[in-house]
């Protein structure tokens, strides 16, 4: 543990930042599954839905630096992908 005052409440920062950042992942994951759900059922207007709500999510992920910009286009790419191919 710090001694220090400004590294002490480095420490508490971290922590309550790292507990934000899991449950923003979390949240952005099951989204995910929620689109792979909804391709998988074979619903052309769930699936649309479900791809616009993980896209957004994984735009907001990039703006608070969770997701790298070529790791969110990737796996954009890849939604876009297998929903035009769902049809």
């Amino acid at each position: 543990m710090p001694n220090i005052k400004s590294a002490k409440k480095r420490v508490k920062i971290t922590k309550a930042k790292t507990l934000q950042n899991q449950i923003f992942k979390s949240q952005m994951r099951t989204l995910i599954k929620k689109y792979d759900a909804a391709l998988a059922s074979g619903d052309k207007e769930q699936a649309m839905a479900a791809y616009k709500l993980a896209t957004k999510k994984i735009d907001q992920a990039v703006c608070r630096g969770i997701l790298h910009k070529n790791n969110a286009a990737r796996k954009k790419s890849a939604f876009t992908v297998k929903l035009n191919k769902m049809a």
